[in-house]
């Protein structure tokens, strides 16, 4: 159970490392007009910006989800 909760964390940031990196050397190397292109005008705040959307997606999902089941377990449909 450790080992795999570790390596699941060791993983998590990994992921977390290159994409920072990925990122950081994209706006190094790019143009303006493709860096705006691929981050989006507001090139400070991406990573807020796609955990924000990450997170009303899956709050969403959720709230449908629990709808379908309260509907389908208390209501009796």
């Amino acid at each position: 159970m450790f080992k795999r909760l570790f390596w699941l964390g060791a993983g998590i940031a990994t992921g977390l490392v290159l994409a920072a990196k990925a990122q950081s050397y994209v706006k190094a190397h790019t143009p303006d007009g493709a860096r705006q292109f691929v981050l989006g005008p507001d090139q400070d705040n991406v990573t807020i910006r796609t955990l924000a959307a990450l997170w009303e997606d899956f709050n969403a999902a959720r709230e449908a989800r629990e709808r379908e089941l309260t509907g389908r377990y208390l209501n009796g449909r």
